[in-house]
């Protein structure tokens, strides 16, 4: 008993200095800690400078990935921007476009005419008709989300069909038979045509634009037929380029929220976009300190999404281990960047940051349909190209596509073609490369000036300028994917 009695008062004893080292610990870390992180407490309370500084830090860390997030949404405003400009309205005035260096775009090519079709819903559902031929056409909404596509890579295949989008709150009937029902969600999108130039005619494709029929689901007496307006010979611009890193950044969001129904699948972030003063039907004016948060944000986001889509870190950007050459798409599942258990939001920032408008036939990795795209930033050492230098492309022959391909160069600043007084920015199988394919390669050429007798192979540079390139194959073909056919990397004259 007498061990047990000692035994018992020294657990007790021990236990109470615990409890007293414990308690002073407790009491030390709460009085007035000023942490490495600038954050300081008192009694377990924030100073004033603590709560200051931690609204600033949680507002911009917010600011900084709601910027991330809403890019595309922002792009897409662009567009709309810059179809105003040129007097392309919903439902009203469309456009055929050969598209020139001088309509910026994020990597728009020339490969195909495009035709760009606004559409607005708030009214009524509308029919896109699509009539047999190859035509491939994609519908997205204001935030550049996937809603349809039709034509060749859509459920009729090329062979012709009539195409109901639906707006998101529409209660109506729906037809029975005879269309392919699509659900936006969003009252304003953008139907992108693009017209293959078979055999080289692009006359034909930008008449075959024009085929395509659109008109509201009830036809009232007051439908007027829309109009057409040839758009290739008009500079403009549908990038966020000039606004992408300040303020109007977030003033372009807000027009967008305000104007368009909520979508429900973004409630998170929406909630994201309150907090920084950014709420549907609600006056957007930050104060000076808020103002001043997201111009920072804007920067710092913008040079991030830079890093990302330039210097990309994910091993599996890698196309082939033994080239340069890197995937555009990061995501092949579908247009939506899912995959089996999240969104792939690192891989939809890339795309976004470079490019314009996303659908599963823009990321398929397997032979048929569809297009493929391939991203080139260095040499064969890894350095970036360089504008001011003079560089050579190995192309093997025959390329695996069933229908063309080509190589684009774009300016890295704006992403867009490079502008020179060249006026072109693509050597492409169907025209500039037409009679110079044969053997078992081809040298395709990019620098200030074009070696001698190899004008019509070479694109112009410019010094100062950092650039990419795109390779795109149309129909690629199992070559493209198995290793037995690769490009070469670009190598320094």
């Amino acid at each position: 008993m007498k061990k047990l009695f000692l035994y018992l008062s020294l657990l007790l004893l021990v236990l109470s200095s615990c409890k007293k080292e414990s308690d002073t610990a407790v009491s030390d870390n709460n009085s007035s800690a000023s942490s490495s992180d600038g954050y300081e407490f008192v009694g377990g309370y924030p100073t004033e400078k603590t709560i200051q500084k931690a609204y600033d830090d949680a507002d911009l860390n917010r600011a900084i990935q709601a910027y991330k997030f809403f890019y595309p949404t922002v792009s897409g405003e662009g567009l709309v921007k810059g179809n105003d400009t040129i007097k392309i309205i919903p439902n009203s005035s469309f456009g055929t476009l050969d598209t020139k260096p001088g309509q910026i775009g994020f990597t728009l090519n020339s490969d195909t005419p495009y035709g760009p079709i606004p559409i607005d819903l708030s009214k009524e559902p509308m029919i896109i008709d699509v009539p047999k031929g190859p035509l491939i056409v994609v519908a997205m909404d204001v935030n550049q989300r996937w809603v349809a596509d039709m034509g060749i890579p859509g459920p009729d295949a090329g062979n012709g069909g009539k195409h109901l989008l639906l707006p998101p709150a529409y209660k109506g009937s729906v037809p029975g038979s005879g269309y392919h029902v699509w659900k936006s969600s969003s009252n304003n999108l953008t139907v992108g045509i693009r017209s293959l130039p078979v055999g080289g005619d692009v006359k034909a494709a930008m008449e075959r634009i024009k085929t395509v029929k659109v008109y509201p689901l009830n036809k009232g007496a007051d439908w007027k037929e829309p109009s057409w307006l040839e758009l290739t010979d008009k500079p403009q611009n549908t990038t966020p380029v000039a606004w992408e890193n300040n303020f109007k950044y977030w003033e372009a969001l807000n027009d967008v929220i305000q104007r368009e129904p909520a979508y429900d699948g973004y409630r998170n972030y929406y909630g994201e976009l309150a907090v920084l003063g950014i709420i549907k039907g609600k006056p957007f004016k930050p104060d000076a300190r808020l103002k001043g948060i997201l111009e920072k944000a804007a920067k710092i986001a913008n040079a991030q999404m830079r890093v990302q889509s330039f210097a990309d870190r994910r091993p599996d950007k890698v196309v082939w281990n033994d080239r340069k050459w890197e995937w555009v798409g990061l995501r092949f599942e579908d247009g939506d960047f899912n995959t089996q258990n999240y969104v792939d939001l690192d891989g939809r920032e890339t795309w976004f940051y470079q490019a314009i408008g996303a659908s599963p036939s823009m990321f398929r990795r397997k032979e048929g349909s569809g297009s493929l795209y391939w991203l080139g930033l260095k040499d064969g050492t890894g350095k970036y190209v360089d504008g001011g230098k003079t560089y050579k492309l190995t192309i093997p022959t025959p390329v695996p596509a069933k229908l063309f391909w080509s190589v684009t160069i774009y300016d890295a600043l704006t992403r867009s073609q490079v502008i020179t007084d060249q006026n072109k920015a693509a050597l492409r199988s169907l025209f500039e490369l037409k009679d110079k394919i044969g053997g078992k390669s081809i040298d395709l050429y990019f620098g200030p000036k074009a070696p001698a007798g190899k004008e019509g192979q070479w694109i112009k540079t410019l010094p100062n300028r950092g650039w990419f390139a795109y390779i795109r194959i149309y129909g690629p073909e199992a070559g493209a994917f198995n290793g037995s056919w690769k490009p070469g990397d670009f190598e320094e004259l």
